[in-house]
């Protein structure tokens, strides 16, 4: 695991970029919309648990 808080930081902002990202794409009436939607769901709640682990 990574321990320099400075790289844990640069490395979680792509990660939250790229969740959001699959969020808005996702369709609304499709089941791709789910995949998606719940791909950049689990990518945001990762970018949250990488950034505040010690």
């Amino acid at each position: 695991m990574i321990r320099n808080p400075r790289t844990k930081r640069i490395l979680s902002i792509p990660l939250f970029m790229l969740g959001g990202i699959l969020i808005l794409l996702a369709p609304e009436n499709a089941w791709i919309g789910v995949i998606l939607l719940s791909l950049g769901l689990a990518i945001e709640i990762a970018a949250l648990i990488f950034s505040h682990r010690k």
